[in-house]
């Protein structure tokens, strides 16, 4: 049976694992919706709370960008899981997934970013990961659409594609409440231990659980400080936009000028912008700074191959999101303390790996092993460290 069909279906093909669980998931975004389908197929009693609405915070300003490739081979395995429920879960009634080359590149004179970017497919490629290494000129034989003059190296991952954000989140909210779960959007509520449970804001009332699952995004850091738990996490400010030049492939980060663009069905899908600096979720400028989206286009338009983008004509819309950092740049997916788990801190790569970290996160909470090297207790709470750029070309020494 294909996760198409099981999105149809429901809980009762399944074996109740959780039957006798019940769990509150905090956080109605990609994680928080994935994760409560996956409890609920599986008997568990799951109730989604969300300040907001379904997707209204970081999922619904995502790029929608997923791949699996990563010279660490738990990354690489966890993206490569995401794509292929990406795949399976997908479909005309569903949400759109739309197969997508990936390429990276870094151009000549930027010495760091080529000696990374070769040392990273030469990693993906002893790990099983389908990456191939080319130049500009058999750059610029498979995709026409980019300009490669002045390409020193450039990596091709063919497992990759794009999706809605947004409607990804939804669909899974949806099949979470067809499996049996109860959604509750619109409702605040506060996280406690010993045992767990949630107030809600409302009115005070408090309802215990057997676990909870915060996947609140930005807002994870402050859901945990109203408990009297501390996380090593920080939001920080990421900007994107759409403009209506049509393009058909490939997906392309250029390491050395810090911008990627996608396929978008109104034209394109461009961002980056990250600032290095702690942003309050609560009180960030939700539009794109002054000036960021003529400064990106005209990167966009120098990579591109004969075309002449214009700002004031060819933007549709530009706009802010938030990510969130950790001090060595895994995420914090798995069982903080007692009964409480979070999944966060995901450097911008949160969205591509939803469907694989939600997966796994409900299976810790059923009894299952947790990802170690993402355990969330590894840190104490109170670390200092500084916001790095989440898709920086990482070396084996980083």
């Amino acid at each position: 049976m294909t996760e198409e069909a099981e999105l149809a279906v429901g809980a009762d093909a399944f074996t109740q694992r959780g039957a006798d669980l019940e769990v509150a998931v905090v956080g109605a975004g990609a994680i928080g919706a994935t994760a409560a389908y996956d409890l609920a197929r599986e008997g568990v009693d799951v109730t989604l709370y969300d300040r907001g609405s379904i997707a209204s915070g970081s999922s619904g300003r995502a790029a929608g960008v997923c791949y699996d490739a990563f010279a660490d081979s738990l990354d690489a395995e966890i993206g490569s899981d995401a794509i292929e429920r990406f795949r399976s879960l997908s479909g005309d009634d569903t949400f759109p997934f739309v197969e997508c080359p990936y390429v990276w590149l870094a151009r000549e004179g930027d010495e760091r970013n080529v000696e990374a970017l070769r040392e990273q497919v030469t990693r993906m490629q002893q790990n099983g990961t389908i990456a191939l290494e080319v130049d500009g000129d058999e750059l610029a034989e498979r995709f026409r659409a980019l300009r490669t003059d002045d390409v020193a190296v450039a990596g091709i991952a063919g497992a990759a594609g794009y999706t809605d954000p947004a409607r990804y989140t939804a669909c899974l909210a949806a099949a979470a409440e067809g499996a049996g779960a109860t959604l509750r959007p619109e409702t605040p509520v506060r996280v406690r231990t010993d045992p767990a449970r949630v107030v809600l804001d409302a009115d005070g009332s408090v309802h215990e659980v057997d676990a909870v699952l915060v996947a609140a995004g930005a807002h994870t850091k402050r859901v945990l400080a109203e408990a009297g738990i501390p996380i090593a996490l920080k939001p920080y400010r990421v900007q994107a936009l759409v403009a209506t030049y049509d393009l058909a492939e490939p997906m392309c980060y250029d390491a050395t000028a810090g911008f990627y663009l996608r396929p978008h069905p109104d034209g394109l899908l461009a961002g980056n912008g990250t600032e290095y600096v702690e942003a309050d979720p609560n009180a960030y400028d939700r539009d794109a700074s002054p000036g960021f989206a003529a400064d990106l286009l005209e990167r966009v338009d120098y990579r591109l191959s004969g075309v002449d983008i214009d700002p004031e004509r060819d933007l549709e819309r530009a706009w802010a999101g938030l990510c969130t950092a950790t001090p060595d740049r895994d995420p914090l997916v798995g069982r903080l303390e007692s009964e409480l788990y979070v999944a966060t801190g995901f450097q911008g790569h949160g969205f591509m790996r939803a469907p694989a970290l939600a997966e796994r996160v409900a299976d810790e909470i059923l009894g299952g092993d947790g990802i170690d090297p993402f355990d969330p207790a590894r840190f104490d709470g109170d670390e200092e460290f500084d916001i790095v750029e989440g898709m920086t070309i990482e070396t084996a020494n980083e």
